[in-house]
């Protein structure tokens, strides 16, 4: 059964947020569990409540701290090699959708003489008249 898309907005009632709160770190921890034995990667996860001093921890708190120590030990470089905030991740989005955009608008451009060319051989549109500067040089370099 699929399930309902979630918007992503702050949970205004109480007990509903701490219920979703709770069940959705449970399903953090066990993707994170699930991560590191079918993968046999080392994994830690820290997560702190509303309110909570402890953070409840993957998979556990001696294990979180040894791989947060090696992970500290590594040159700074290569700790911030593959480390993205949400900024950074946004921002990296952006200029992928902006290369599409403009990869897709060439192409609906280039889509569009290829009709204008057809017309013309077709005898719809003789000599290209109305017509643009703009259209008459692309269907002269789609010509060429």
């Amino acid at each position: 059964m699929a399930r309902k898309k979630v918007t992503l907005q702050y949970i205004p009632n109480d007990s509903t947020r701490r219920g979703t709160f709770k069940k959705r770190r449970r399903g953090l921890m066990k993707k994170a569990s699930e991560l590191a034995i079918l993968c046999d990667v080392r994994a830690c996860v820290l997560v702190y409540g509303e309110g909570e001093t402890v953070p409840e921890v993957f998979p556990s708190h001696a294990g979180a701290a040894k791989i947060l120590n090696i992970f500290r030990k590594m040159p700074e470089l290569e700790q911030c090699k593959k480390m993205m905030n949400q900024e950074g991740f946004l921002r990296q989005r952006i200029d992928k959708l902006r290369d599409q955009v403009h990869k897709f608008g060439r192409e609906s451009r280039d889509r569009e003489i290829r009709v204008l060319l057809h017309k013309a051989m077709r005898g719809s549109l003789p000599g290209l008249v109305g017509l643009n500067i703009e259209e008459l040089t692309s269907v002269g370099w789609k010509v060429e």
